[in-house]
């Protein structure tokens, strides 16, 4: 996922990059045998690269209905005639276009749309960083973007040349998911698809979580951090850091939010470690990869002294999917659920 960041995330020190994609491996406070953590972290290098990075769209194509008059979340009133050609600004956006079936009406991504779908369009943003000179040249008829967005000056001169641009308010947990579907498709002309998406996502998540297993013992406890080994950017998350939904949506619960930490992110420390006492820690792909992997991470300063780094819990997701919180949200939360309660464990 990435390397730009969401300023409300991230503390004004990340913004984009946590939108989030997933990759992961197990939690729990089992056995420290060797076998156990070879058999987990083979687990893990098999679920990094076994399923494509693609989309399921809608199976029928929706007709926009034209046009639409919205509101946009900066407080202005925006009308849409056309959805000819649509310029997400996020990623997230971006997933959400293309499932419910104008993926062919895309003109171009965020650097965080990694989705096969996706791949050959031009990146315009890196959701904190959009060009307006390269948006205007693809001559969209109608611009989506987020609150976090900008900066305020490319999104002002979108604006001047007479471009339909709408703002919709970020994800930032799982309630958020079918609230952002449907938005996504009134600005866009398409509620009936709009609805037929949310009530296909809600039910796959809620299936997800049936498979949850019984558990005798206390909730997991899994800390999610954001690691970045090329900038040497450390931090544990807390309440706001976008995961908790997710971490409680899997039946476990935050380390960092339970330890007292309610900002989104802060800095890693072995006390705030040690407070958080985690079972298993949450890290991105690329992020975990930027430290060299399971060994580079335990070697941060006081991982090795956890629960989670003693037996080696480690759940690594893909960066562009963890926190888009949209139509890929089941999967994401199905790879979580099923690295933390691997071989039976359940911390």
């Amino acid at each position: 996922m990435v390397h730009s960041v969401r300023t409300s995330r991230l503390a004004g020190a990340l913004v984009s990059v946590l939108a989030l994609a997933l990759t992961v491996t197990g939690c729990g406070g089992g056995g420290s045998s060797d076998a156990p953590k070879q058999k987990q972290e083979q687990k893990q290098k098999r679920s990094a690269s076994a399923a494509p990075n693609r989309l399921e769209p809608l199976g029928s194509v929706p007709e926009p209905a034209m046009p639409v008059t919205v509101g946009s979340a900066d407080g202005r009133k925006v009308t849409v005639t056309s959805t000819d050609r649509i310029v997400p600004l996020t990623g997230s956006l971006n997933e959400i276009v293309f499932t419910l079936g104008l993926g062919d009406r895309v003109v171009a991504r965020d650097i965080t749309a990694t989705f096969e779908q996706a791949e050959k369009l031009p990146v315009v943003t890196r959701a904190h960083d959009v060009s307006a000179e390269s948006v205007l040249s693809l001559r969209p008829t109608v611009v989506l973007a987020e609150t976090t967005t900008g900066p305020a000056e490319a999104i002002g001169q979108i604006r001047d040349a007479g471009i339909p641009l709408v703002v919709v308010e970020p994800a930032k947990s799982l309630d958020d998911v079918g609230r952002r579907i449907d938005r996504v498709a009134q600005i866009l002309g398409v509620e009936a698809a709009g609805t037929e998406l949310r009530k296909r996502t809600e039910a796959r998540i809620a299936a997800v979580q049936k498979t949850i297993p019984a558990r005798a013992g206390r909730q997991p406890r899994v800390a999610f951090l954001y690691v970045r080994g090329s900038a040497a950017v450390y931090l544990i998350g807390g309440a706001q850091s976008g995961a908790v939904s997710l971490l409680e949506a899997a039946g476990a619960m935050d380390a960092g939010k339970e330890s007292g930490l309610d900002k989104d992110f802060t800095p890693i420390t072995s006390e705030a470690l040690a407070k958080a006492a985690p079972d298993a820690v949450l890290v991105m792909t690329k992020g975990l990869q930027s430290v060299g992997g399971v060994d580079g991470l335990v070697q941060i300063p006081g991982v090795a002294q956890t629960p989670a780094g003693m037996n080696r819990r480690i759940v690594s997701v893909e960066d562009g999917v963890l926190l888009n919180y949209g139509p890929r949200t089941d999967q994401v939360l199905a790879e979580i659920v099923d690295q933390l309660y691997a071989d039976g464990s359940d911390a």
